[in-house]
């Protein structure tokens, strides 16, 4: 919880009273490996705070290829973005990649702190300004880069990647095969 709250600190002034509302909110989970905290379908409830493991988001493409689309670690948020904001389906899965601990809060307590505490609702805009506008960069560059290019910036993302990450999700988040990640990997 300590990670959580410094976290949320360093865009909002907590007062007590804060520090106890998002502690009450915020309940703990401990996943295992390969579980799946959202389904395809399903609609995204919970914001997850990751304060221990890795996961990633996950699609299937029109012809059945499991297409990663992002991978969260230590001390970020995590969801189905527009599943959450919007209350709809969620067209990802989320699965685990390593044994989890991690804090969610609900759609509805999240709504909650927003309108009783003015200090969250701006931690809350920072938040979703700060995925949009990673998501924007990436994506606007994305498909210009060649596969080295996206390597390397995934590199710069997540350094440590490789060493959490099975190779043929970091490939399916780049759009190439593994053996032309294998390529790369040894020429850099």
């Amino acid at each position: 919880m300590e990670d959580l709250l410094y976290n949320i600190s360093q865009h909002a002034y907590l007062t007590p009273e804060l520090q106890r509302a998002i502690s009450n909110a915020f309940q703990p989970v401990e996943t295992k490996k390969g579980d799946k905290i959202l389904q395809e379908g399903e609609r995204a409830n919970y914001l997850y705070f990751i304060e221990k493991g890795m996961l990633h988001n996950y699609y299937f493409h029109d012809d059945g290829r499991q297409v990663s689309s992002w991978f969260y670690s230590e001390n970020q948020f995590i969801t189905a973005w527009s599943s959450f904001y919007l209350q709809k389906p969620s067209f990802e899965t989320i699965e685990c990649l390593e044994d989890c601990v991690l804090y969610h809060v609900s759609f509805t307590d999240f709504q909650k702190l927003i309108a009783d505490f003015p200090a969250f609702g701006n931690f809350a805009r920072l938040l979703a300004e700060d995925i949009l506008a990673t998501l924007d960069e990436f994506t606007k560059s994305w498909s210009f880069l060649s596969a080295k290019e996206k390597y390397q910036l995934l590199l710069k993302h997540f350094p440590q990647i490789e060493l959490r990450v099975k190779l043929g999700l970091i490939a399916s988040f780049l759009g190439i095969s593994q053996e032309t990640l294998s390529r790369i990997r040894a020429q850099h």
